[in-house]
Order: structure tokens, then C-alpha cells, then sequence
């Protein structure tokens, strides 16, 4: 099992820690509940060093992104970022992900951990194009601080004003006295902050000063859990739950990244799709009665006709209640509409609702 350069500092501030896409990783600290609620409130540093970091460059570099991803990168300048997905030949997700474009021929792509080379091979089998292809994964580190009070706590390891960063955007400056770090307005909890992306070298200075920098605002580590219950709140779709390479954008309401002005691997199938029409759509619901939705349950209508599966769920920290993502038949996904949760053999009112949640 691989682990991040945060591995041990996890263990000796008594993290429990599991495997988690290939990696040893922390899932909570002191529980899921409270870490949820320091980032919705405060600010919270999560290690999300094992996501995978690739390094595209070349004078035709935009060629090959607009061929692979599902968004319109000709709309992207010089330090933006943009949340896209990659299709196979079926119009399935191979991964969602984001790119950076730090110069006119260099991007970064981020993907998700446990696709890494997954993604890697996919990019290189598309790539016809005059682009070098770099994999820095394993040399680089990943922290995402977030929360309302982000700004406030890293602000003195800077001289680049954090509130002058919009979302979406980044810079590359120094903070806590490494040179050469990413710095992203960006994040997938939906409460602000940054994702900040630097050379394993230099993850113990950065743990520190980030910590005692954060330390009069609150700030604590937070596992992967809270990370899950916060992108849960807010809609936000997991690769390998709600999307994967068997489920298109259309159906997993990703129509906002997929733009069919571009010619994209699998755009035919796609469009033909968005004319005939989707069968299937990921809705969010909440439960009506009392019960906490899990991944692979089955929602099902009044008669217990099967309508779809549960993709995600949980115990929502802020609301206090239940709920869940999953795909049903499009018939039943408008707001409003009653469906149940086979929880334990026992079907549990739940209401079709709009997203995001909180």
C-alpha cells in the first residue's frame, strides 16, 4: 500500500487510518460529525496527496485536452482551472477531473486517486498530438484547506492576497517559505478555501506552518469521511459511486461540462443522447421517514418496483436527516416524487429534491 508524505504525522495525531485507492489514508481524527462542522464553520486541512497530478506541454497541448475532456478549454486563460470529464467510446466517464493552465503549452490535469493509471494510459492512447506527457503523481503533495475561515488563517504564510484569488483560479507563488507552490482557489467541500500543491520535500514544513498558522482560527485535520459527507451535502458527484465508465454526463447531470460546440471522444454519442433522451438521471433525495441511505441500496416505487440504486448516502451533519444520491428512471426524478429506500428489507419514504442539499 502506497502512503502520502503526511503518513506519519496522521498516525501520531491518532488519525485511524485505511486503505483508500491504493493508500494508507486517514478517514476521521475525532469524528466525522465535528470535522464536517470545523470546515462548514471554520477551516479544516485535509491530505489529498494521493490524488494524481499529470503535466501536459506542447504547442498543441490544447489539441489533445479538447479531444479527451467534455468541457470547451479554448475558454480557459492563463491561471484557470476547469472541472471536466473524460469519455471512452460509449460515452461512459473514464474520470472527472481538473485542469490547470499554467502557461500557453503547459497544463496540470488532476485526477482521481484510484484512476491514476487508469487516466494515464487513456491520455497517452489519445495522445496523437505534439504533447509530452509528464506523471508527477508521486512527487507531489496535496492539501486542501478549507472552510469560510481559510483566507484568514493562511494569509500571514503569503505575500499574495488570498482574497484577491477567484474561484476557479490559482497562483504560483511561495507560501510558508517554499517557492514554486500551487495555490487553488478550489476545493470539494462547497465551503471555500484552497487546494495547495507542492514537492513532497517540503510537506512536513507546510503541515507545521499551516497548522500554527491556523491555530487561532480553529483549524484541525480532517479525514476523508468529512470530505465525504461535505461533497455529499453539496451534490457533488464521486467517481466509482455516482459516476463511472458505465454512466454518461447527460444522466449523472453533468450537461454543464459537456459541450457539444467541441468534437470530444465519444461527442456523437453524446448528442445522440441529448436528442433522444436520457432513460436514466441521478437524483438527490431526503428521507422522510427515519433511515440512513448506503451505496447500493435499492429505491424502489409504492409497489416495489425497482427504480434504481442508491449511489450515495449518509446522515447529513447539517440537516440532521438522510440523505442520498442514485440513479432512477427518469419518470420518477422530478422534485417532489415519493420513493422508498430498501434499508434492511424495510422500505423508507423518501422525497425526490433539488441539489445541493445544504
Amino acid at each position: 500500500m502506497k502512503v502520502t508524505s503526511f503518513n506519519q504525522i496522521h498516525k501520531d495525531l491518532g488519525a485511524k487510518m485505511v486503505p483508500y485507492a491504493g493508500f494508507e489514508m486517514p478517514v476521521q481524527y475525532k469524528g466525522v460529525n465535528h470535522e464536517h462542522m470545523i470546515v462548514r464553520e471554520g477551516v479544516g486541512v485535509f491530505d489529498v496527496s494521493h490524488m494524481g497530478q499529470f503535466f501536459a506541454k506542447g504547442p498543441e497541448v490544447e489539441n489533445l485536452l479538447q479531444f479527451v475532456g467534455t468541457n470547451d478549454v479554448s475558454k480557459v486563460a492563463i491561471g484557470q482551472a476547469q472541472y471536466t470529464c473524460m469519455l471512452n467510446e460509449n460515452g461512459g466517464i473514464v474520470d472527472d477531473l481538473i485542469i490547470y493552465k499554467i502557461s500557453e503549452d503547459e497544463w496540470m490535469l488532476v485526477v482521481n486517486a484510484a484512476n491514476i493509471e487508469k487516466d494515464w494510459e487513456w491520455i497517452n492512447r489519445q495522445n496523437s498530438w505534439n504533447v509530452q506527457l509528464e506523471d508527477r503523481s508521486d512527487e507531489m503533495s496535496l492539501l486542501a484547506i478549507q472552510g469560510p475561515k481559510a483566507i484568514e488563517a493562511m494569509q500571514s504564510l503569503t505575500d499574495i492576497n488570498l482574497s484577491e484569488i477567484p474561484f476557479y483560479q490559482f497562483v504560483i507563488g511561495k507560501f510558508a517559505g517554499v517557492e514554486d507552490v500551487i495555490i487553488s482557489a478550489t476545493g470539494y467541500t462547497g465551503s471555500g478555501g484552497f487546494e495547495i500543491y507542492f514537492k513532497n520535500e517540503a510537506a512536513q514544513t507546510i503541515w507545521e506552518k499551516v497548522m500554527e498558522a491556523g491555530k487561532d482560527f480553529g483549524i484541525e485535520p480532517c479525514g476523508l469521511a468529512s470530505r465525504d459527507t461535505l461533497r455529499l451535502e453539496k451534490g457533488f458527484c464521486l467517481y466509482g459511486n455516482d459516476i463511472n465508465d458505465d454512466t454518461n454526463p447527460l444522466e449523472a447531470g453533468l450537461g454543464w461540462i459537456t459541450k457539444l460546440n467541441t468534437e470530444f471522444l465519444g461527442k456523437e454519442i453524446i448528442a445522440k443522447e441529448k436528442e433522444e433522451g436520457i432513460n436514466r438521471k441521478l437524483i438527490g433525495f431526503k428521507m422522510i421517514e427515519k433511515g440512513i441511505p448506503r451505496q447500493g441500496y435499492k429505491i424502489v416505487d409504492e409497489y416495489e418496483n425497482t427504480l434504481g440504486v442508491v449511489t450515495s448516502g449518509t446522515q447529513s451533519p447539517m440537516l440532521k436527516e438522510g440523505i442520498g444520491l442514485g440513479y432512477v428512471a427518469v419518470d420518477f426524478s422530478k422534485p417532489g416524487n415519493r420513493i422508498y429506500i430498501q434499508i434492511r428489507d424495510k422500505n423508507v419514504l423518501a422525497e425526490v429534491v433539488k441539489t445541493p442539499f445544504v
